[in-house]
């Protein structure tokens, strides 16, 4: 019994958001086009919060929302997404997103985008979550 309390006693010390990613899909792009977005969605089993985004693919990464504001959408970077416990986050089109800024190479559908979500808990433990995302024709 000893033994169990200390098993268990382990395992709750240790134990951190797990953050699952689904749907991870990326807009394709035009010859000369130098950015696109991402989008995904992500669930915790803890309070967390993703405060980076970095690909290779793109010189430069960045969380983002968009709204609509007077008739005219406007679009501003985030300084950190939360990820409340247990609930889907979704990052979709015309919402928040991840834009992919300075690319040197357009994607095309088929391809595999690679990103990585830095991730922050509630007890401020740094984790990383490595994605594929899909690319997608321009017109989904």
């Amino acid at each position: 019994m000893r033994n169990l309390l200390l098993a268990s006693l382990a395992f709750a010390l240790s134990a951190h958001a797990e953050v699952t990613v689904t749907n991870a899909w990326a807009r394709g792009m035009v010859p000369g086009q130098k950015s696109t977005a991402a989008y995904l969605t992500l669930k915790s089993t803890e309070d967390a919060k993703v405060v980076s985004v970095a690909s290779p693919a793109a010189r430069r990464a960045q969380l983002h929302t968009s709204m609509i504001m007077s008739g005219v959408a406007h679009m501003d970077a985030l300084e950190a997404l939360a990820l409340p416990a247990g609930k889907s986050v979704e990052l979709k089109p015309g919402a928040d997103h991840v834009m992919l800024i300075d690319m040197p190479r357009p994607l095309h559908p088929g391809d595999n985008l690679p990103l990585v979500l830095t991730i922050v808990d509630a007890k401020g433990k740094r984790s990383t979550v490595e994605v594929k995302a899909v690319v997608r024709p321009i017109a989904e």
